[in-house]
């Protein structure tokens, strides 16, 4: 039940000599520079390309595998540096690509693709080059932009160092005066099982408390996020961080603006629900950590990893032989590191690069929710696993946006299933309803927030206002609010939940694309249940089309179509049915 990164390479000396053979294609790269005119440059040069991503992207696989399972591991941090390092000499060889095949122009471009049949692969990528072809720099400014990417993912990296390789352990004391240790794992499990609101309290504070300690240091780095971010921006010829990051796969920025809108009118239903868990639950006061206590009575079932599997097959064994091939690849041995531990990264994840079999971190703790997740991360590789099937090296990599359909469609179904199966107790129905309205309030409403804190601090820095802990609080303090009805400022810490989201300092403006994915694989999820086979096949469709096309266009294609707020919509509708459905069940 842990990683094999012998699957990937035998031993450290063949990740090394591996690193060397592909520095060697590296180099080689930047000779191709005025040359791409000619046809037979052009061809070898695109060749050796491909070939880096068909054969050397598993090095960086590898090396982040390693730092993943312990960031104490000071030689594995050093080995993910170089691996970085080696791409970013890959950006740097190649700045003079896109100026140089803009001035060639697509003509003669395409001429060249038309006789080369392994070229193919590549076209996709050169025709969105000529739609990008305005915010493509010079030569010379691109070369500049690729020396200073090393310094534009500092942020990032020293964000990981603090919170993961800096971290002490932290105690929290119990009750009964035993003191038990609070990790990024196990916090949320810690709370979800205590029944003291004064232990949920510290055990909250210890947690959060490391942010607060380091509040000043978080918002310095976050605000060197945002300055890279928006100099990046204004670089490239866009008016904004939103407008660049939205552009590149062609997404419509009044999408991103439509799902806040949504949100907003959907706050009453937020609400109503932490009224009704308040009431529940019996609680004085609601305060946001309570969101992991459970609304029916008795003892949590535990759930072996094997039994979290058997569970997982047994809900999709109704599709295609296809897709249940590819659940049992996605979890096979050697591939899925099961279980916590010490300097291991907390949550989880699956990890992918073209031609190379995808791993999958978790960190199962026996409970209900870390079976959804096993189906989530299952539905990350199986996605991975069908674009490598049927597309090329060049356009296997999907897009951000399309990237969380496939993981929660695998959680839509299982929750059907398991409502379904006819033999679930009063208690087992409250907890499954509750965990499909949680998913709504974490993927839908609470990513939704998050975007609009990037859109408001990204927005703050554009004009040049201070970006401090104190102004970095302020937004949050206003979104909970206006989301949940919630005064974060009783909680002593929650005001720093900024500091927490690993993803505003590794991918700005990402987390909007949790909500978007989740709204397209309901719809799509409910398509299948009432259109059989052929809206399955529709659903395949994506995940074997990979990066081959926009986003958006993808997922049209799939059934849903987000020039609308159909999408959007259908999300806040199963919400209010599923509200109800969770007071009938209260009230039986």
């Amino acid at each position: 039940m842990k990683w094999d990164l012998t699957n990937y390479y035998k031993t450290y000396e063949d990740f090394k000599a591996a690193e060397k053979e592909a520095a060697v294609i590296i180099e080689a790269l930047k000779d191709y520079k005025g040359k791409l005119d000619n046809e037979e440059s052009f061809v070898e040069y695109f060749n050796k390309q491909n070939l880096l991503y068909s054969n050397y992207l598993k090095l960086y696989l590898y090396a982040e595998c390693k730092v993943s399972l312990d960031r104490r591991d000071n030689k594995a941090v050093g080995d993910v540096q170089e691996v970085m390092f080696l791409f970013q000499k890959l950006s740097q060889n190649t700045s003079f690509e896109e100026p140089e095949i803009l001035s060639i122009g697509s003509g003669k471009v395409f001429s060249f693709l038309d006789k080369h049949e392994e070229l193919q692969q590549n076209r996709f990528a050169l025709e969105n080059l000529f739609r990008k072809a305005s915010h493509v720099l010079n030569e010379e400014g691109e070369s500049i932009i690729a020396n200073y990417s090393a310094l534009s993912d500092t942020g990032s990296e020293t964000y990981a160092s603090l919170t993961s390789g800096d971290v002490k352990e932290c105690f929290a004391k119990l009750d009964n005066k035993e003191k038990v240790s609070v990790t990024q794992s196990n916090w949320t499990k810690l709370i979800a099982e205590s029944n003291s609101p004064k232990e949920r309290k510290r055990i909250f504070e210890t947690m959060f408390g490391r942010f607060e300690e380091n509040k000043n240091t978080f918002a310095s780095i976050y605000n060197s996020v945002l300055q890279a971010d928006i100099a990046l921006a204004k670089s490239k010829n866009f008016d904004t961080a939103l407008d660049m990051h939205l552009f590149a796969n062609n997404i419509p920025v009044s999408l991103y603006h439509n799902l806040i809108e949504v949100a907003h009118k959907a706050a009453p239903t937020a609400k109503k629900y932490l009224k009704l868990r308040k009431q529940v639950l019996g609680l004085k006061s609601y305060h946001t950590y309570d969101r992991f206590l459970k609304l029916s009575e008795g003892e949590n079932k535990k759930y072996t990893y094997d039994e979290a599997k058997e569970l997982f097959f047994s809900s999709i064994a109704k599709f295609d032989p296809e897709f249940n091939a590819f659940a049992r690849e996605a979890t096979k041995d050697g591939y899925v590191d099961v279980y916590p531990a010490l300097g291991k990264r907390s949550g989880a994840y699956s990890n992918s690069v073209p031609n190379v079999h995808p791993c999958i971190l978790l960190n199962f703790t026996e409970t209900l929710e870390d079976v959804f997740t096993l189906a989530h991360e299952s539905g990350h590789s199986m996605h991975t696993l069908f674009s490598e099937k049927y597309q090329p090296a060049a356009t296997q990599n999907y897009t951000i946006f399309v990237a969380e359909i496939a993981s929660t469609f695998n959680e839509h179904n299982l929750l059907d299933y398991l409502l379904t199966k006819g033999t679930l107790s009063k208690n087992e129905k409250i907890k499954l309803i509750q965990n499909a309205i949680d998913n709504i309030m974490s993927t839908f409403y609470r990513q939704t927030l998050f975007a609009e804190y990037e859109y408001l601090s990204h927005t703050m820095a554009e004009k040049g206002e201070p970006i401090t802990e104190e102004s970095l609080s302020s937004i949050m303090i206003g979104l909970y609010k206006k989301y949940y009805g919630l005064d974060i400022n009783k909680e002593k810490v929650k005001k720093y939940v900024w500091a927490y989201i690993p993803h505003f300092y590794n991918s700005p403006y990402y987390v909007y694309q949790y909500a978007t994915s989740f709204s397209a694989s309901l719809a799509i999820y409910e398509n299948v249940k009432k259109g059989g086979s052929e809206a399955f096949e529709q659903y395949k469709s994506l995940l074997k089309a990979g990066g081959s096309d926009y986003p958006v266009l993808e997922v049209k294609k799939a059934g849903v179509d987000f020039t609308s707020l159909k999408p959007l919509m259908a999300v806040v509708d199963r919400f209010k049915e599923l509200l109800d459905e969770l007071e009938k069940a209260i009230a039986e």
